[in-house]
This record gives structure tokens, sequence and C-alpha cells, in this order.
């Protein structure tokens, strides 16, 4: 069965990032369904973690809250990909102007 590539990117998303000042040493601990929400979505998707941190760091975080199994590997590169999630991010709809809206005015949803 071919599955699709899909990015994860790691902080905000799979993390509970943005409660505690950044530490480029110390990822914090896995956000509430993170797991679940992997497994699911592993069934139909081959997963790649996206992360501008350090990968050695991000692959043990991975092993650490046993979400290793989950993914094919960890990369700071944006791989051709079906979708990428991401916690900072706008989905560009075809629209330059309402783009430029959403920019303006986007905000994360952890702040």
């Amino acid at each position: 069965m071919y599955k699709k590539k899909i990015l994860i990117d790691l902080d905000g998303v799979l993390n509970e990032y943005g409660k505690e000042p950044f530490d480029e040493n110390f990822i914090p601990k896995i956000k509430d369904g993170a797991e679940d929400f992997v497994k699911n979505l592993s069934e139909f998707a081959d997963l790649y973690l996206f992360t501008s941190r350090s990968l050695m760091l991000s692959a043990k975080w991975l092993f650490e809250n046993n979400l290793d199994k989950y993914f094919k590997d960890v990369t700071n590169v944006k791989l051709p990909s079906y979708l990428y999630i991401d916690d900072r991010c706008i989905c560009f709809r075809g629209e330059y102007s309402k783009t430029l809206d959403e920019i303006k005015n986007f905000k994360v949803y952890w702040k």
C-alpha cells in the first residue's frame, strides 16, 4: 500500500512548546494526545519529524516518548511531501491579499 509522506513539526505540535523559555538542549514534554495522533496518522501516512533542533536530540526525544516506531526519519530538510503539519504556518489558498491579512493577524495557538 502506498502511503503519502507527511512532515510533522516537533515544537508546538508534538510537545508543550511555549510554556517555558526556549532551551536548545531541552525538549519539553510530550503534548497530551500526541501519541494517539501520530499512531493514527501513521496507519495511512509515512511520517517524518521536521525540526530545526538537533537531529540527535530530537530522535532521542522520540525514542524516550515511544514515538520512534511511527516515524521514518528525523530531518531539518523540507522534503517533498503531501503535507506539512506545523503550528507556525499559513496555507496559501491562491489569494495574496487574504494571505497578507492572515500573516498580519497570525498568532500561534499557545500564545
